[in-house]
C-alpha cells in the first residue's frame, strides 16, 4: 500500500512539474495572478477537449520529403539545382506542416538570387504560371494554379532605432534564420535534390512546437526593438495556436511596449483582427493588457479593469465581463465585426459610472456614450470607417434594448420597435445580448434567456408577416413639407415620428386615410396650417 501511495505521489509530482515546465510563463505569474489564472484555466479547458487542441506531428526528414513530394517542390528543386543554388522552404509553411494545418502560401529562401530561381521556375511551369518581380526588395512571386510561392535571397538585417524598415545585406541561411521572429518560424527544409526534405532547425523550433511555446531565436529585446510589430505577432501566434509565451520573451514585451508607437495603425489593426478571429481572443487581450501593449492600442478598454467599492458596495469588473461576453459570442459566430461589437459593447461604462446612494453604482446611458465613442476609436485604430463601423456602432447602441424588453413584459409594440431599429442586424444583436448575460445567479440568467427566446419567437413571427415593409408610414416627409409649406425642420421630424410611433404601437393601421387624420390633428395642435 505504501509503495502504491509513493508511486502515485511521484506521478502526481511529475505531472505538475511537466505542466509548469510547458507553461514557461513565470513572469506572468509574478506580474498578474489574475491573468495567469485565466490563461491557465483556458489552456486546461482546451486540453480537456482534444478537438480544440492544436495537433502536432514530429516529422522525420524522410516524412518531410514524402509530404513535399509534389510537382511544385520538385520543380523548385530543379530550378535551384540548375543554377547551383541552395534553396529552402521556410517559415509558416514549415511550421504548419508540423501542426498539420493546410497552407498554399510557400516561402522559399535561396542562398543567392531568389529572383533568378523564380524566373527559372516560371519558364519550367510555362504559360499557366505568373511571375511578379520586386527588384527593390529583392523578391519575386510565382503564382501557379491555387499556389503562391514567394522567393527571397537569404539575407541579414540591421535596423535604425526610429524605423522598422531594415538595412538588408546578402547573407547565409544562418543569417536568414537569425532574423526570423520566432523559433517556430525559423525552421527550414532543404529542397535541393541531394538533401530534399532535410530539416534545418538551429533554434529547436520543433521542440517549442511540441511544448506549445512562443520564443524568439535570439535576444527578444533586440528582436522586438528592431521590429516592434513582432510583439503583436507574438501575442497573435500565442492566441491562435493556444501556445504560451516563453519567460524572457514575455518579459521583453513589457520592456519594449513603447516601441509599438512607430508601427502604423494599419499593421496593428491587421494583427488585432487576426487575434479577434481566433478561437479564444480573450487570451490575447489578457496578454496585451498585462504587457502594457493594450494601453497603447485601446486605453479605453484598459480603464474598464477597475472595481470601485463605496459603502461596502462594489460593481463587477467590466473588463473581465467584456472578455466573458467576447468568448460567449465566439462560441456562436465567426463574424469579425460582431466580435468587435462584443468587445466594445460596454466601452462607455467608465464615462457613465455614477454613485447613487439608494441603488449603488449605475451606468446609465453607457450604450449611447459607447456608440458615440466608436467612430473615434475606429478612426484612430485605422479600422474601416464604412458600413462595418456603422454596424458595430449600432449594435453597441442597441445592445440594452432586448435586455430591457426581456426584463419586462415582452410586448408586440416593443419588439416591433426593436425590429425597426435593428433592421437586418437583428439576429446578430440578439446573439450579442444573449452573450451579455453573464450573471452568476442562475435563476435570473435562465429567466433572461427564456425571455430572449420569447423575443426571438416574436421577431420571427413579425418578420414572417413582412412587418419590415409596413413599418415605414405611407406618408413621407416630402408630402408633409408640401402640405404645410415647410422646409426641412424639427416640426417635420415631429410629425413623421408621430406617424411612425402610431404604426409601431399598432394604434393606427399603416393606411393613408387614418394616418392623414392623425397627421392633421397633430399639425393643428402644433399650430400648423395646410395650403
Amino acid at each position: 500500500m505504501l509503495v502504491c501511495f509513493f508511486l502515485f505521489f511521484i506521478l502526481l509530482f511529475t505531472f505538475f512539474a511537466v505542466t509548469l515546465n510547458k507553461f514557461r510563463c513565470i513572469s506572468t505569474i509574478k506580474k498578474n495572478k489574475k491573468t495567469f489564472f485565466f490563461l491557465y484555466c483556458l489552456r486546461f479547458a482546451v486540453t480537456l477537449h482534444p478537438e480544440r487542441k492544436m495537433s502536432m506531428r514530429n516529422l522525420t526528414n524522410a516524412e518531410l520529403a514524402q509530404i513535399l513530394d509534389k510537382d511544385i517542390f520538385h520543380k523548385i528543386s530543379e530550378a535551384a539545382d540548375s543554377l547551383s543554388l541552395e534553396c529552402y522552404v521556410v517559415g509558416g509553411y514549415v511550421r504548419d506542416l508540423f501542426l498539420e494545418r493546410p497552407s498554399n502560401d510557400i516561402d522559399v529562401v535561396v542562398v543567392g538570387s531568389g529572383i533568378q530561381v523564380a524566373d527559372a521556375l516560371k519558364k519550367m511551369l510555362g504559360k499557366k504560371a505568373h511571375l511578379s518581380v520586386f527588384r527593390n526588395f529583392g523578391t519575386a512571386q510565382v503564382k501557379y494554379k491555387d499556389t503562391e510561392v514567394e522567393f527571397v535571397g537569404a539575407r541579414k538585417e540591421s535596423y535604425h532605432r526610429d524605423s522598422r524598415k531594415p538595412i538588408v545585406e546578402d547573407g547565409t541561411l544562418e543569417d536568414d534564420q537569425n532574423r526570423r521572429d520566432f523559433t517556430i518560424n525559423a525552421m527550414a527544409v532543404c529542397l535541393n535534390k541531394d538533401r530534399f526534405g532535410e530539416l534545418v532547425d538551429p533554434f529547436d523550433g520543433v521542440y517549442d512546437l511540441e511544448d506549445g511555446i512562443i520564443a524568439t531565436p535570439l535576444d527578444p529585446d533586440i528582436t522586438f526593438s528592431d521590429d516592434p510589430l513582432r510583439m503583436m505577432r507574438c501575442v497573435r501566434f500565442a492566441t491562435q495556436l493556444n501556445f504560451q509565451i516563453e519567460d524572457e520573451t514575455y518579459a521583453a514585451l513589457s520592456r519594449n511596449a513603447e516601441r509599438l508607437k512607430i508601427i502604423s495603425g494599419e499593421r496593428i489593426a491587421d494583427e488585432m483582427n487576426k487575434i479577434m478571429l481566433s478561437k479564444h481572443p480573450s487570451s490575447g487581450f489578457y496578454y496585451l493588457k498585462d504587457t502594457g501593449l493594450l494601453d497603447l492600442i485601446l486605453p479605453e478598454l484598459v480603464v474598464m479593469d477597475k472595481v470601485e467599492t463605496r459603502n461596502g458596495r462594489a460593481h463587477k469588473n467590466n473588463y473581465d465581463h467584456t472578455m466573458e461576453v467576447l468568448e460567449n459570442v465566439c462560441k456562436h459566430s465567426d463574424n469579425l465585426w460582431l466580435r468587435w461589437a462584443a468587445l466594445f459593447h460596454d466601452i462607455g461604462k467608465p464615462k457613465s459610472k455614477r454613485w447613487d446612494n439608494s441603488i449603488g453604482w449605475t451606468f446609465h446611458s453607457h450604450n449611447i456614450i459607447g456608440a458615440k465613442m466608436i467612430p473615434n476609436i475606429f478612426r484612430r485604430m485605422k479600422l474601416p470607417m464604412d458600413a462595418k463601423m456603422k454596424y458595430v456602432q449600432k449594435l453597441v447602441e442597441l445592445h440594452m434594448r432586448p435586455i430591457v424588453i426581456a426584463d419586462e413584459e415582452v410586448t408586440d409594440s416593443a419588439v416591433r420597435r426593436l425590429l425597426n431599429d435593428a433592421g437586418d442586424d437583428i439576429n446578430d444583436l440578439m446573439t450579442l445580448c444573449e452573450a451579455d448575460i453573464t450573471s452568476k445567479n442562475q435563476v435570473r440568467k435562465q429567466r433572461f434567456l427564456d425571455n430572449f427566446k420569447m423575443v426571438r419567437e416574436k421577431l420571427a413571427d413579425l418578420q414572417e408577416r413582412d412587418y419590415k415593409r409596413l413599418l415605414q408610414p405611407c406618408i413621407d416627409g416630402n408630402e408633409i413639407m408640401e402640405m404645410f409649406h415647410l422646409k426641412p425642420c424639427r416640426e417635420v421630424g415631429t410629425l413623421k415620428q408621430t406617424l411612425k410611433d402610431a404604426v409601431l404601437d399598432n394604434k393606427v393601421p399603416n393606411e393613408r386615410e387614418p394616418l392623414m387624420e392623425l397627421l392633421l390633428k397633430k399639425a393643428t395642435e402644433m399650430g400648423l396650417e395646410t395650403k
